[in-house]
C-alpha cells in the first residue's frame, strides 16, 4: 500500500553479558520500560506471535505494537507498529542478539518504515534517538 519511500535505521551495540540473558529480557515483550527510558509502562495482552502491546510515554501519548515473528534460534525478534502518534507508517522493526566471544553480546535494533507527516531526516533522527537510549538501557540492566 501507500507510494511512499521507506526509510531505514540500523544500530548495534555491544554489551558484556551472554546473547541468553539478554534475549530474556527481549524477548518477553513487555516490561520494555525497564530499558527504554521514554516509556512510562507497558501493557501486554496476549502471547506469543501475534500478541499486542500499549506502551504509555513519559508524556502520556501511547504506541501499539504487535510481535510478528519469533526465533529462539536466531535470538530475534520482530514487531511493528499498528497505532501511534509517531510521524511514520508501516514501521516495522526488528531485534537481533548474537552471540560474541567471551560472554560479549551484539544487540541489533533495525527498522524499515514511511516517514509521515514530517521529513525522513527528522523521523530518523527520532527513530535513532529512541534506539540509541534503548541500547544503552539494555547495556546498564544487563552490565550493572
Amino acid at each position: 500500500g501507500g507510494g511512499g519511500d521507506m526509510a531505514n535505521v540500523t544500530m548495534r551495540q555491544t554489551i558484556q553479558a551472554s546473547a541468553d540473558r539478554i534475549w530474556k529480557t527481549i524477548r518477553a515483550f513487555e516490561g520494555i520500560e525497564k530499558f527504554l527510558p521514554p516509556i512510562r509502562h507497558s501493557r501486554m495482552q496476549g502471547s506469543g506471535v501475534g500478541c499486542t502491546r500499549t506502551l504509555t510515554l513519559q508524556d502520556g501519548g501511547t504506541i501499539h505494537e504487535r510481535m510478528d515473528r519469533l526465533d529462539d534460534q536466531s535470538r530475534s525478534l520482530t514487531y511493528s507498529i499498528i497505532e501511534s502518534a509517531l510521524p511514520l507508517a508501516q514501521y516495522t522493526s526488528t531485534m537481533t542478539v548474537r552471540d560474541l566471544a567471551g560472554n560479549r553480546s551484539e544487540v541489533e535494533w533495525a527498522a524499515t518504515f514511511e516517514p509521515k507527516g514530517a521529513p525522513e531526516p527528522e523521523v530518523v533522527k527520532l527513530i535513532e534517538g529512541v534506539y540509541a537510549a534503548g541500547l544503552e538501557g539494555l547495556k546498564r540492566l544487563h552490565e550493572g
